[in-house]
């Protein structure tokens, strides 16, 4: 752990100004996470912010067998557990690191007490907090009305664009979970997607070979997380 403060690379903590940034600079620290690694379990109270500088949060529900599938992802555009500056005190999900990286993490009661006492920061984490929620639904909407195939290359693109690389650090395994299906329909879409050139696909990793012709294989609902990302920026 690290108290590098490296919050040009968070889009959310970028597009503060500087009196935020000193309120937030001397709690935030720097802290690398694996693929995988837990970062805040379903219906524990929320102690950490998470900022992310590079690699991807996956957001998932959790059932009581165990099953969970993935609700969102957060990129460097983002932060999970942003609630707790508004007066949330426990996580509503699973927060996984699904693409290793670099992470700004700061308690949440420290981000609660800067929000009190600035009004800008608490309108930022408000109006992120509404557009998360609104990604959250869309997600849950895409997951039971639209197939796998659509589903899996709308994922990927986001992975994508949150990794800033076409080559993307993934075990069909952890895909399958993402994604709440088996890994048998996983590996038969990533073959045919391999087979029709979109991607290439080796063991523990997937490179994106065609953007363009893999845009046309998802669904709506990657242009409308996209385009809703980016409102909070416009």
């Amino acid at each position: 752990m690290t108290t590098t403060f490296h919050h040009g690379k968070n889009r959310l903590l970028a597009s503060l100004a500087a009196p935020e940034i000193a309120l937030l600079a001397p709690h935030l620290k720097t802290v690398p996470f694996e693929q995988g690694a837990l970062l805040q379990e379903a219906g524990e109270p929320i102690e950490n912010v998470y900022f992310p500088y590079n690699g991807m949060i996956s957001l998932l529900v959790v059932m009581r067998d165990g099953g969970g599938i993935e609700t969102a992802t957060i990129g460097r555009e983002g932060a999970v557990n942003t609630l707790a500056a508004v007066g949330g005190r426990i996580s509503a999900g699973r927060a996984v690191m699904q693409v290793e990286g670099d992470v700004g993490q700061i308690p949440a009661a420290k981000l609660r007490a800067a929000a009190e006492v600035s009004a800008p920061l608490r309108d930022l984490m408000a109006r992120y907090n509404d557009i998360h929620i609104a990604l959250v639904q869309q997600t849950a909407g895409c997951n039971a009305l639209h197939n796998v195939e659509n589903r899996m290359s709308r994922w990927l693109l986001q992975t994508r664009d949150r990794c800033d690389s076409d080559t993307i650090p993934l075990t069909q395994e952890f895909l399958a979970e993402m994604l709440g299906v088996q890994r048998t329909s996983v590996t038969a879409i990533a073959r045919e997607l391999q087979e029709q050139g979109l991607i290439s696909y080796r063991r523990g990793r997937i490179e994106i070979l065609n953007r363009a012709a893999l845009e046309k294989k998802s669904c709506e609902c990657y242009a409308t997380v996209r385009s809703r990302s980016e409102s909070l920026f416009t």
